[in-house]
């Protein structure tokens, strides 16, 4: 079902010692979403991620997870969930077949069956010809795919993907989100933890900022991008002229202008001020592009850490 709920966290809170390393975190992923996790290093994202996989104990709280608590049925969540984790670890010396095939038997797979869903996984990720290829032979490129193909063997209600685009050339990375668009077609729920902001929006339906170890901020791009750019418009400006920005800061209804570059400008504004704009340019200035703008997920991640710096 589309709406299905399948990670599901409530209250989830870890503690080690006197850190409060994930303070009380609720979040939801629904089958077919794609979510993606954001925050600076320390803010709790791998924490919750290992709490979700049954791989350390929560302090307090509690999760589901494929319908299971991964701390009473660790088993059946790693069943149902495809882990990519931002170090992979193979094992050099065996084949990238070998390698699959010993995680395909640890998901209660049969023989005939690994055999058919390593040569699919291995076609989705660009890789059908190195199935005996030792993998100590693989660059960190080939190895990322090949931890892609692991998660898709097991066919997963859920896949949790950490860092996976982190080694990757540019190339590769437009490659890469692609497959993960295919498992949001496929019906699986992604969780995308990432420090690239501009692959998280390209990809996601939805984002979760954590920052101390909560979930700061949670909803599409464009609801976080109303909640701290302050407008519910954003209007980019291409515009030469006498004192420009302070005339586009003079608009009622402006809540902020930011200069992006010689004679481009970006007007966070209350409503749809674009005729506004043009007439108050007209007498002194020549308006030569005026349009909506896509918020920018790196726009709001950085207004919001500046603005607590500066409240700090």
């Amino acid at each position: 079902m589309a709406d299905e709920v399948v990670i599901r966290a409530r209250g989830l809170t870890k503690r080690y010692g006197a850190t409060l390393a994930v303070d009380h975190v609720d979040l939801d992923v629904r089958a077919g979403e794609i979510v993606g996790i954001l925050g600076p290093n320390g803010s709790g994202k791998t924490t919750t991620i290992l709490m979700l996989l049954g791989l350390t104990e929560p302090t307090e709280g509690r999760a589901e997870v494929a319908g299971f608590d991964p701390l009473r049925d660790p088993l059946e969540v790693k069943r149902r969930v495809g882990y990519l984790p931002d170090s992979i670890g193979f094992y050099d010396g065996l084949s990238a077949r070998d390698n699959l095939a010993y995680t395909g038997r640890l998901a209660g797979l049969s023989r005939r069956e690994i055999d058919q869903r390593f040569a699919e996984a291995l076609e989705r990720v660009g890789l059908p010809d190195i199935g005996r290829d030792r993998v100590a032979t693989f660059s960190r490129g080939m190895r990322q795919r090949l931890g892609l193909a692991e998660v898709l063997m097991k066919q997963p209600s859920i896949a949790i993907l950490d860092e996976p685009t982190a080694t990757l050339d540019p190339h590769s990375t437009q490659e890469f989100l692609g497959m993960i668009r295919t498992l949001k077609a496929d019906g699986t729920a992604v969780l995308l933890s990432s420090h690239h902001l501009d692959q998280v929006q390209s990809v996601c339906d939805r984002v979760a900022l954590f920052n101390g170890g909560r979930v700061a901020l949670a909803g599409s791009v464009t609801e976080l991008a109303h909640r701290v750019l302050g407008g519910g418009y954003v209007i980019d400006v291409e515009a030469r002229g006498t004192a420009v920005r302070e005339q586009l800061a003079a608009v009622p209804g402006v809540v902020r202008v930011a200069v992006l570059g010689p004679e481009f400008y970006r007007v966070d504004c209350e409503r749809d001020l674009r005729a506004e704009i043009a007439r108050r340019l007209a007498p002194s200035c020549e308006l030569t592009g005026i349009r909506f703008a896509e918020p920018s997920l790196n726009e709001v991640y950085t207004r919001y850490f500046d603005e607590l710096r500066h409240a700090a």
